[in-house]
């Protein structure tokens, strides 16, 4: 009996990391892909194809074009900028907001949980926005990127809701008794016992600013404010007509496609270096927060 469990446990722990294995490559797999042939040479791309597996031909001419390029810089900064000050703000104001809403003697409390759940489903859409913006006159400014997004939405006021239950009322009636404010209450009980959840919706707020450009597409006019997802959709989307206009600018003008050669194929190969450079920020943190998200995804899974 023993043998067959093992057997069968066996056969299990291969069928499961060869499926792991095949997921892992699926995912990485793309990235790979964009990083090979930036690396590859224009005139190898044009004549053999892109690589699949390594460069055919060894260049860092996409890279250094795209290096040499202020756009992308001024967008690259504009995107950093915005995701930590988005990211630190949103889950501050969001998880305040959850702990007045987690209090059972919050009046009115019903009330909110309406409007609350309502808002989940329904909004004003675009044009609605953009009138709003406009009467605050945020509209193709900075802070349209800021304004609108410090607060995270009543579906991780529930996440946090269900954390801020898991804590013992004990400790908020013991430090209200030693004379606690709430807000004493929030930044040294509440904080610090919250720190995988704050993680976890961390990671998914910074992902999502991160790679937003639809704030930039309905709110915005002027390239100087770009965000970085949005400059690349730009040059993906019009990738022919970028490679015959990069023939015929001069070598002054200051837009990324000054950079190009005289073949589509060289285009790719920037554009594929700008998607690399896009994604590489996410991919260094992620393992560092790592240990957090896996910890803020199971709360509330588990009793105990």
């Amino acid at each position: 009996m023993n043998k067959i469990k093992s057997k069968k446990e066996k056969r299990y722990q291969v069928i499961l990391t060869t499926v792991m294995v095949l997921i892992m490559l699926i995912t990485v797999y793309p990235v790979w892909y964009s990083l090979i042939n930036s690396l590859n040479s224009a005139q190898d791309i044009s004549k053999n194809g892109f690589a699949m597996l390594l460069p055919g031909e060894f260049s860092l001419d996409s890279w250094k074009s795209v290096l040499k390029n202020p756009e992308i810089f001024r967008a690259f900064g504009i995107t950093l900028s915005r995701t930590v000050i988005v990211t630190i703000l949103q889950t501050l104001f969001t998880s305040m907001f959850a702990y007045g809403f987690s209090r059972e003697n919050l009046t009115g409390k019903k009330f909110y949980t309406a409007i609350g759940f309502l808002s989940m489903y329904l909004n004003g859409g675009v044009i609605a926005y953009f009138i709003l913006f406009s009467a605050l006159h945020i509209y193709n400014t900075y802070w349209v990127y800021i304004i609108p997004c410090l607060f995270g939405g009543f579906y991780n006021v529930i996440i946090f809701n269900t954390n801020y239950k898991a804590i013992p009322d004990s400790l908020f009636e013991s430090a209200k008794i030693d004379g606690a404010s709430e807000y004493t209450v929030f930044f040294r009980i509440v904080i610090p016992l919250s720190k995988p959840v704050i993680s976890a919706l961390g990671i998914f707020t910074a992902v999502g600013t991160w790679n937003d450009y639809s704030q930039t597409l309905y709110y915005t006019k002027s390239s100087e404010i770009q965000t970085l997802s949005y400059y690349m959709l730009s040059i993906t989307k019009s990738s022919a007509s970028a490679a015959q206009l990069g023939e015929t600018m001069s070598a002054g003008a200051s837009s990324v496609l000054t950079t190009m050669s005289n073949s589509a194929a060289n285009y790719k190969t920037i554009e594929l270096a700008c998607m690399v450079l896009s994604a590489l920020p996410l991919i260094i943190i992620y393992p560092f927060a790592q240990k957090f998200f896996e910890k803020g995804v199971m709360v509330g899974s588990v009793k105990g």
